[in-house]
């Protein structure tokens, strides 16, 4: 045991030297089983019942729905018009699936991880004389079998898809298809596992996610690019080969007539990278140190208790606190002569410092860009989609920009500082993301122009208002109307406590999101002037609406203090 704790680095933690008559691993182990014997068959039935739940909800919305398609398909059906379009998008989508999955995978490390005992395991048992890693394995692979399962449902989606479409087997859809669905969600597990346990990697992996994020983002512009009928062959070829998240996209080539020389050598590659990486990872799981397992396990289950509560924000503020470890960027401002411009210098300087949010905001506004140009050129459902997504990013873009107004409004006694009213005080905070929003949006429009968009890119900088608004109605919603999900209110789909309490809290998006598609997308998909200048209005007009109500919010939060 003394080489196991050498190994583990917990010599600090376990200064005394062991031998072998000090492990009680297995008498340990075997005093937990006996204990938990009732929880553990009442977990196990927890288990069992979430299992069938999500079999069950698979089977109707995704099983049934299939075989129908299959079966129209015997009768005469004709699918084959979205083959074309699934190959062009299968390259650099598959790219930018796998990158995003090892990315998430590399984030959900950093403050979590995929070897998260619960806090008894880690407070208690692993304080004992024990072997950590006959501890800690059984939760990498129970991860890693979750991931692999994930994967596995890719797979069946990947499997109906060139099915249908492209008209390859079933079996060998699968079987190459689930070479990337599962080996993808494998290695992602093993890179986290890495994430976990070194600092040095940790921190490459915070360092590396900007650029990884951009890439992820300009693979998905080709994507929609590839869609539309503009591919880049000899750039999708280098992609494809780059990496794992490449040899995944080859391998669900090679049964299709769109198959590229390799995909052989890629499934090879892909399965044999996917099994070095989970040997390593075992290896490693037994020489995490014990302080890093704490520290996650304790910080999961205040993420989960927040989240059971409705306390969203302060989930966001838990994971940022973990993961928000590395130095922040020290950026000067020189102070402004005018008395009107201390918020908006105040503001600009906190988002100078905080450059992830900066970041956030144009990763999240080129989707919003995507999506208006994918809607212009869909028609029914997928135009409509496309229309909604667009406007929800464009507003998630916008709220990055606004985060010291909802630090003004954690605790109102912060605004004490200025010279005037609270209500001038947040309207004031707004500057900042609308000249930053129309800066933005200007780009945007201009890209677009020059891609023969014409008067349809006007829209872009006249939807920035209206959803900065938005973003300060939400600000402002004040203390968590928690008794919301608690609602006797019924409808034919169950209880609406759930829905009553996600409108509540999403109100300003929801309604600006409602009150804009309509134009928003007759705009993009007319063109005319006249529906852009109705475009255009309804815009201000919802720009009013937001202001307005946002106002009332304001004073609704200072009223207990005027009391």
């Amino acid at each position: 045991m003394t080489a196991l704790a050498e190994e583990t680095g917990e010599t600090g933690e376990h200064s005394a030297a062991w031998s072998d008559g000090d492990d009680w691993t297995r008498e340990t182990l075997r005093l937990i089983r006996d204990l938990r014997t009732p929880h553990r068959r009442k977990k196990t039935g927890q288990i069992a019942y979430t299992v069938y739940c999500v079999v069950l909800l698979l089977a109707v919305w995704g099983g049934l729905p299939s075989m129908g398609l299959f079966l129209e398909k015997s009768m005469g059906a004709d699918y084959s018009g979205h083959g074309p379009a699934i190959l062009a998008a299968l390259p650099a989508g598959s790219c930018a699936l796998g990158l995003g999955w090892l990315l998430v995978a590399a984030w959900d490390a950093q403050w979590r991880g995929p070897v998260v005992p619960p806090r008894e395991t880690v407070d208690w048992l692993l304080a004992q004389p024990v072997d950590v890693a006959r501890v800690l394995r059984p939760w990498f692979w129970g991860a890693a079998a979750i991931s692999g399962g994930a994967g596995l449902l890719v797979a069946a989606i990947g499997m109906i898809a060139l099915g249908l479409t492209v008209g390859v087997g079933l079996p060998a859809a699968f079987g190459w298809c689930l070479l990337g669905g599962s080996g993808l969600p494998l290695l992602a597990t093993a890179l986290a596992t890495a994430v976990e346990g070194s600092e040095r990697v940790a921190r490459w992996a915070r360092l590396a996610t900007p650029y990884v994020g951009m890439a992820v983002l300009a693979l998905v512009a080709q994507t929609v690019l590839a869609v539309n009928g503009d591919r880049l062959p000899t750039l999708e070829r280098v992609e494809l080969w780059s990496g794992p998240w490449g040899w995944a996209g080859l391998a669900a080539l090679a049964p299709t007539p769109a198959a590229l020389p390799g995909g052989w050598a890629a499934g090879v590659l892909l399965a044999v990278v996917v099994a070095g990486a989970l040997v390593a990872a075992h290896r490693f799981t037994g020489s995490l140190a014990l302080s890093a397992v704490r520290r996650r396990s304790r910080t999961a289950t205040g993420v989960m208790a927040a989240l059971r509560t409705a306390e969203f924000r302060t989930a966001r503020q838990a994971v940022a606190g973990v993961i928000g470890g590395g130095r922040s960027a020290r950026w000067r401002l020189p102070a402004p002569r005018w008395a009107e411009l201390a918020v908006p210098w105040r503001d600009t300087l906190a988002l100078l410092r905080a450059p992830g949010r900066l970041g956030r905001a144009v990763v999240l506004g080129v989707l919003a860009v995507l999506g208006a140009v994918l809607a212009a050129s869909a028609h029914g459902g997928t135009g409509v989609a496309a229309a909604l997504a667009s406007l929800v990013f464009g507003y998630w873009s916008l709220t990055q920009l606004l985060e010291p107004a909802r630090v003004e409004t954690d605790d109102t006694r912060r605004g004490s500082w200025a010279p005037y009213p609270y209500r001038d005080l947040m309207l004031r905070h707004t500057a900042v993301p609308v000249v930053l929003g129309l800066v933005g949006a200007l780009v945007a429009a201009g890209v677009l122009a020059g891609e023969g968009a014409g008067a349809r890119a006007l829209l872009a900088p006249a939807l920035v208002p209206p959803l900065v608004g938005a973003s300060l109605v939400n600000a402002c919603r004040g203390a968590t109307k928690h008794h919301l999900l608690m609602s006797s209110a019924q409808s034919p789909a169950g209880g609406m406590g759930p829905v009553l309490f996600l409108g509540w809290y999403g109100a300003g998006m929801l309604a600006a999101v409602a009150l804009l598609v309509v134009p928003f997308l007759t705009a993009l998909h007319s063109g005319s002037a006249a529906s852009i200048v109705t475009a255009v209005v309804a815009s201000g007009f919802v720009a009013v609406i937001m202001v307005r109500w946002a106002v009332t919010r304001i004073g609704k939060l200072t009223a207990p203090l005027a009391d």
